[in-house]
């Protein structure tokens, strides 16, 4: 399957811990998001998160969309629409560890690392076996791309959060029969 991953562009609230909460994209975060889509496709199917700042993109597209609430972001629990910056205005240890060993440390209330790797690699599986040999859009969250590409080229688990992914950035990954990754085919 080959597998073009969409971040979101830009939303409302602004940057930060977004994770589930379910914000709309900003002007400027459709225009990333078309922008990315310029010169990329035709895709066979097209898979979204099935938050709003993803969803009601994906919707624009003209193929029917296929919801994934297993490719949602990272749950951040207390940290939930909060920036670094306010982060580190009472939990500066806390966020630190998390930068610095993200499958080690669980933000306050939020979903584990590698719960959330989990959820993500076995959604990527099922849609695998079910459009094997398609190419697939998928609309999803910097968490989810980051993870993936991290696991494309074989990054130690403690660099996760090295991996950098824009808004309306555009990535491309072959996800083979074994499961495997591959960027840029």
């Amino acid at each position: 399957m080959i597998l073009d991953l969409l971040r979101h562009g830009e939303t409302e609230q602004g940057g930060g811990f977004r994770g589930s909460v379910d914000d709309a994209l900003t002007a400027k975060g459709w225009v990333q998001m078309r922008e990315a889509l310029l010169t990329a496709g035709p895709w066979q199917i097209l898979v979204s998160s099935p938050l709003q700042r993803c969803a009601r993109f994906a919707e624009t597209l003209g193929l029917p969309v296929q919801l994934e609430a297993d490719l949602q972001e990272l749950h951040f629990g207390e940290w939930e629409g909060r920036s670094a910056l306010q982060i580190m205005q009472d939990q500066a240890d806390e966020l630190g560890r998390f930068w610095a060993d993200p499958y080690g440390f669980t933000p306050p209330g939020g979903e584990p690392v590698a719960a959330f790797a989990e959820r993500v690699l076995n959604a990527i599986g099922r849609l695998a076996a079910e459009h094997a040999g398609k190419r697939v859009l998928l609309v999803t969250h910097g968490g989810v791309m980051r993870l993936l590409l991290a696991k494309a080229r074989g990054l130690p688990r403690a660099q996760l959060m090295q991996v950098e992914v824009g808004h309306g950035a555009l990535v491309r990954l072959q996800v083979n029969a074994d499961g495997s990754l591959v960027e840029g085919e």
